[in-house]
């Protein structure tokens, strides 16, 4: 049988590289249960593109 629970797939997208200008852009997807943590999450996350840790914030 599944498990039926609160843990959802969401996307987290860079928030520094929209206003600098590079092209691409830098996404993670990771879970959260979303009964325990109902606003959208903000981690420190490395860019790659950017070559540094940025904050990423939960898209829709």
């Amino acid at each position: 049988m599944a498990k039926k629970g609160n843990r959802v797939q969401v996307i987290m997208e860079c928030t520094e590289h929209k206003t600098s200008g590079v092209a691409g852009t830098s996404r993670y997807i990771t879970t959260k249960n979303k009964k325990n943590t109902t606003e959208r999450l903000e981690l420190k996350k490395y860019n790659p593109i950017l070559k540094k840790v940025t904050v990423h914030k939960e898209i829709k």
